[in-house]
């Protein structure tokens, strides 16, 4: 799942933030010191970038040389709009590192 059932967003940072969330079992999963470190590591990349944080993740993704294509669905418009802005958005290989040792 690209953006993790959503806690990639950024919007999920405490077990208390998925409370009546339909995909709450899911995105509850992700709510740990790894997931917290790849947030603070995104968090980082969008001080240096501007970019949002569900940008940076399909960004991360795609460069990636063993995804072929990262699946990814879009409920709104301005979602559909986050991929247009994450495949043009580059991150240095600093960034790349960053991001990868985050989520080791």
């Amino acid at each position: 799942m690209i953006l993790a059932a959503g806690f990639l967003t950024g919007k999920y940072r405490a077990k208390a933030d998925t409370e009546g969330v339909a995909r709450s079992y899911r995105v509850g999963d992700y709510v740990n010191t790894r997931g917290l470190a790849v947030l603070g590591a995104m968090d980082a990349v969008a001080v240096q970038t501007g970019a949002k944080l569900a940008d940076i993740a399909l960004a991360w993704l795609l460069r990636k040389k063993a995804v072929t294509a990262p699946i990814a669905s879009a409920t709104s418009l301005s979602q559909l709009e986050s991929f247009k802005r994450a495949v043009d958005l580059k991150l240095t290989d600093e960034m790349m590192t960053l991001l990868d040792k985050a989520g080791a």
